[in-house]
């Protein structure tokens, strides 16, 4: 087993060298400026890599940006082998990232709290209090339900 250092280092160069091999090195037109690598996870023992992409278009982009990755990861994979100077070389496994849709979803959720926010806003805006402004005590206030008088007490078992 390699030590957590020595897997996040080969991590940080398989992204490196396939992010660089993909911009300059591969001819594949599915594989253009708008395959964004995001992150690289390597197994503990070195030999599989995960690699995390992203694809700015639509769906039919995402699938043929998928399938040029697929047909490019052998030559991926030796440039890799070439950079590393690992006794095995990982295999690479590319997973499409869902950081962008995830975002998307987070961006929708916090409109549709803002604009709760606002409807809440306007409804309050000419409302009053149900009580007082300031329903806490404050020290020094006199409380009549505080008080005991010391005559009004009354023992059972004294009788």
């Amino acid at each position: 087993m390699a030590d957590n250092a020595r897997a996040k280092r080969l991590a940080d160069l398989i992204r490196e060298v396939v992010a660089q091999k993909l911009q300059r090195g591969i001819k594949d037109p599915r594989l253009g400026s708008h395959v964004t690598i995001t992150d690289t996870r390597v197994t503990g023992d070195l030999r599989e890599a995960t690699v995390f992409y992203t694809v700015y278009g639509d769906d039919e982009e995402r699938a043929a940006a998928s399938a040029g990755l697929e047909s490019a990861k052998g030559i991926l994979r030796s440039e890799v082998g070439k950079a590393a100077g690992v006794k095995f070389t990982p295999t690479l496994t590319f997973v499409m990232d869902a950081l962008p849709d995830t975002a998307r979803n987070i961006e929708d959720l916090l409109d549709t709290a803002r604009q709760s926010d606002e409807k809440v806003r306007e409804a309050s805006a000419g409302a009053a209090y149900a009580g007082e402004a300031d329903p806490y005590r404050k020290p020094g206030e006199d409380d009549e339900a505080d008080e005991v008088v010391e005559g009004d007490e009354t023992d059972d078992t004294a009788k």
